[in-house]
């Protein structure tokens, strides 16, 4: 199963040195080595926003090639804008680009690895799973719920 990784855990392996015991670096190098990876347009762009030096840009962009981005359809802008509807009748904010980011989780089976704990929140009113180290996606309260 793929996993869909999160700007946090980009940046914090591509961006900047790993602090000890976060384990976010070697985790996320065991998903490159199985082909586990998951991507998708508006997560690049996150990456590669704020780059001020272009050989820096151009080093970043050529690693993040690597990994080919999960199509994006109308049917995940719709959910996206659903699950906005949902999250803050409810009186949870998210980001346009957190709400796609759930919507194409949801629609691909994909657990979401970040560290933003926004996500953590919006799981109690959507329908994603968070990816846990040692590949252990969490259920998300909804599908305990269910159970």
């Amino acid at each position: 199963m793929k996993v869909l990784v999160d700007t946090p855990i980009w940046s914090r392996t591509l961006r900047r040195r790993e602090r000890p015991g976060n384990g976010e670096q070697s985790e996320l190098t065991s998903l490159v080595r199985d082909g586990r990876v998951a991507i998708i347009g508006p997560i690049r762009q996150e990456i590669l926003s704020g780059i001020r030096e272009r050989a820096q840009f151009d080093r970043l962009r050529r690693h993040l090639r690597a990994f080919p981005d999960t199509e994006i359809t109308v049917d995940d802008y719709e959910t996206a804008a659903w699950y906005s509807n949902l999250c803050r009748g409810k009186g949870l904010q998210g980001s346009n680009t957190d709400f796609l980011i759930c919507a194409i989780a949801v629609r691909h089976e994909f657990p979401i690895f970040t560290t933003d704990r926004d996500f953590t929140r919006l799981a109690k009113v959507v329908p994603i799973a968070l990816y846990e180290r040692a590949y252990t996606p969490s259920k998300s309260s909804n599908d305990r719920r269910n159970e």
